[in-house]
């Protein structure tokens, strides 16, 4: 590995000596340790591509450095106008992984090994590979058939430990294998990750978020890493710095639907936008509640059992149950319709902010009957659909552990908690559609 602090990056981008993988190692530590270094890149990757004459040589050169810049489209494009040398064929593949064209990447990386390229590291890039494409029995057997000093490399412990967690296996060994790929390597991206992910399951948050960092200092920008850390900064309303994150995915990632709107949700959080229609619905109930009772034509009798019971407002009403006003002398079934029909004609009922008055969560409407045969996916935890760290924090938030409890919300009692916005909604209903339930009211 180069040192990174004699490491030139605009010399090592510009000049026309060596390049190869302790080259493009180089550039990577030397903006992981000093990320001042990324405007370094950046403006000397700049000066590369505005040069009249490009050889085969220097394509190679910029297509690794837009590679390191999160630029993969165009660094495909250098790469493939390169020498068709092992390094090329090598970050080509990276390139092909990085975009999700798996096939690609495979018959680059075999390239990459047939041009001289370290035939170990193109067996862990394989191996990755097949992981992603939903073979990681095929990974594993990959990696089962090297030995010596690739086992103890970086690359090859978090590949291990992602493959074995793909797998469902021992995940004491998933972590034991996050931990020695960062002792080898302290800024191993795939590594910080798996450790970030895992902390972040637990609800480590402090730890998450410095794993989450450490992750994202290294070059090219990690995509899972940026989106779960920006969803964190979110979290602690540091919209600033979740604003940057999701910057960044989409620099390499102009099209990242999601990306782009958790940008704008961020944008809109860090500018004080409240939700009107919320904050609407919420003070036109406050000041419902707040209604005297006196404004209502009611019975003499009915007037005076409600002023005996200390009762002036129709929240009031809401905090009492059936019994405790029929329990009071004189007041009757008659005075009860009447007072129904009053609180009806306003949306509420008797009872309604009962739980309210003992300290506990007010109910939701009557739960829809459930179907029978139905109970083993209601009591599903809602960890196990695949919901993005967003939507999973949210229902968190909301004390939602199983289906059957997150079927019992409207859409509108999932917005109004903090950073749930209508792309995690639409999250939630299509993981649903798939179970064939819907949210209440739906």
């Amino acid at each position: 590995m180069v040192e990174s602090t004699a490491f030139d990056v605009r010399q090592t981008v510009l000049s026309n000596a060596f390049f190869g993988p302790a080259e493009v190692q180089g550039l990577a530590a030397a903006m992981a340790e000093d990320p001042s270094q990324f405007r370094q890149l950046r403006d000397a990757v700049g000066e590369l591509e505005l040069r009249d004459e490009q050889t085969p040589a220097s394509n190679v050169r910029l297509g690794c450095c837009l590679y390191l810049l999160g630029r993969y489209p165009q660094a495909i494009a250098a790469l493939k106008r390169g020498d068709g040398g092992a390094l090329a064929h090598f970050y080509l593949g990276k390139c092909y992984v990085a975009v999700e064209q798996y096939d690609s990447a495979l018959e680059s990386f075999a390239a990459a090994k047939k041009a001289g390229y370290h035939a170990d590291e193109c067996a862990v890039a394989e191996a990755e590979v097949l992981r992603l494409k939903g073979d990681p029995a095929g990974a594993l057997a990959v990696l089962d058939k090297l030995s010596g000093a690739i086992e103890q490399t970086a690359e090859y412990l978090y590949q291990r430990g992602a493959i074995v967690a793909a797998l469902k296996a021992n995940p004491d060994e998933v972590i034991a294998l996050y931990e020695r790929a960062v002792q080898v390597d302290p800024h191993h991206p795939g590594a910080l990750f798996g450790l970030a992910v895992e902390s972040d399951r637990r609800g480590n948050d402090d730890e998450a978020l410095q794993l989450y960092e450490r992750c994202v200092s290294r070059f090219p920008p990690h995509l899972g890493a940026l989106l779960n850390l920006g969803v964190m900064y979110e979290d602690r309303e540091d919209y600033e710095k979740a604003v940057k994150c999701y910057q960044r995915i989409l620099e390499s990632y102009p099209d990242h639907r999601r990306a782009r709107l958790y940008l704008k949700d961020a944008q809109a959080a860090g500018n004080m936008v409240v939700d009107e229609d919320s904050a609407r619905r919420h003070d036109r109930l406050a000041q419902i509640l707040s209604t005297p009772v006196s404004n209502f034509e009611l019975s003499v009798r009915s007037r005076n059992c409600l002023q005996k019971m200390g009762i002036h407002t129709l929240g009031d009403l809401c905090r009492c149950s059936e019994q405790e006003l029929l329990a009071s002398k004189n007041f009757g079934e008659t005075s009860l319709s009447e007072i129904k029909d009053m609180l009806a004609s306003k949306g509420l009922r008797l009872g309604q902010l009962l739980p309210e008055r003992r300290g506990e969560p007010v109910p939701e409407e009557e739960e829809e009957p459930v179907e029978v045969g139905d109970e083993p996916i209601l009591s599903k935890s809602v960890m196990e659909l695949n919901l993005s760290v967003r939507a999973r924090k949210c229902l968190a938030r909301l004390g939602i552990n199983t289906v059957g409890e997150l079927i019992r919300k409207t859409g509108d009692d999932l917005l109004e908690c903090k950073n749930f916005g209508v792309t995690s909604l639409n999250e939630v209903r299509e993981r649903l559609r798939d179970l064939g339930l819907k949210l209440r009211g739906e």
